[in-house]
C-alpha cells in the first residue's frame, strides 16, 4: 500500500470517529430527514407518482445541505494547519470525498425508506429508483464538498457556497428528477443511458476539479 493509499484511509477514519464522537450532529440530521417527511406526509399523505418523485429530491437536496456542507465549515484554522503538517492536499480532499460519499448514500437510503414507509411506495422499479438514489447522492456529495472547501477558505462564508452551488445543483438534480421518472413506468425512456453517463461525467469533472483546484485552496 502506498504512503498516498494509507494518508487517505487515515483521514477517512478521522472523519468517521469525529462524526462518531459528535452524534449530536448526525442525530440533528437524521431529525431532520425524519421531520421533514413527516410534515410531507402530514401535508399530502400519499402524492401522484410524479410529485413523490420532484419531492423526494428537493428533500435530498436539502438533506446534503446539511450533512455534507459543514465538511469544512467545522474545521478550525489550527486544525488545517495541522492537517497541513501530516497530508497532501489531493490526499485530503480524496478523503473527504469518500467520505462523504458513504455518509450521503447511507442517509439517502435511510430517507428513502422513511419516505416508502409514510408516502406509500408506488415505485414499479424499486431496484433502479434505489440505484438511482445512491447516484444522486455521490453527485450531490461530491458538488457541496467542492463548494465546502471553497468557503471554508473564503473566510467560512456560507453564502458563497450558496451562489456558487445553485448554477451547479440545478442541472444534477433536473436529471436525477427525469431519469428517475423511468422507475414509475414499464415502458423504456428514450435517451435514459445517455442522461446517467451524463450524470456520470459530471461527478467525474467535479472530481478533477476537486483535485485540481484544492491544492492552490489548500495554501491559501
Amino acid at each position: 500500500m502506498t504512503s498516498s493509499a494509507r494518508q487517505i484511509i487515515v483521514l477517512a477514519g478521522k472523519e468517521l470517529k469525529l462524526e462518531w464522537r459528535q452524534k449530536y450532529a448526525l442525530y440533528g440530521i437524521l431529525l431532520y430527514i425524519i421531520s421533514t417527511i413527516f410534515v410531507i406526509y402530514m401535508a399530502i399523505h400519499t402524492p401522484e407518482s410524479h410529485v413523490w418523485n420532484a419531492l423526494f429530491w428537493i428533500v435530498q437536496l436539502f438533506i446534503t445541505v446539511n450533512a455534507v456542507a459543514r465538511s469544512f465549515l467545522q474545521e478550525s484554522q489550527g486544525r488545517m494547519l495541522y492537517f497541513y503538517s501530516l497530508a497532501g492536499p489531493r490526499e485530503f480532499i480524496i478523503a473527504k470525498l469518500i467520505y462523504n460519499v458513504i455518509l450521503m448514500c447511507v442517509l439517502s437510503i435511510i430517507s428513502l425508506l422513511l419516505y416508502i414507509i409514510l408516502l406509500g411506495n408506488p415505485l414499479i422499479n424499486g431496484l433502479f429508483y434505489t440505484g438511482m438514489v445512491c447516484l444522486g447522492g455521490i453527485s450531490l456529495s461530491l458538488v457541496f464538498t467542492m463548494l465546502s472547501a471553497i468557503a471554508a477558505r473564503a473566510g467560512q462564508n456560507a453564502a458563497l457556497m450558496a451562489i456558487m452551488g445553485f448554477p451547479l445543483v440545478i442541472p444534477i438534480i433536473i436529471i436525477l428528477v427525469n431519469v428517475s421518472k423511468t422507475a414509475f413506468i414499464d415502458v423504456y425512456q428514450p435517451g435514459l443511458g445517455k442522461m446517467i453517463w451524463m450524470l456520470a461525467g459530471l461527478d467525474i469533472l467535479v472530481i478533477a476539479l476537486s483535485l485540481i483546484l484544492f491544492p492552490f485552496l489548500w495554501k491559501s
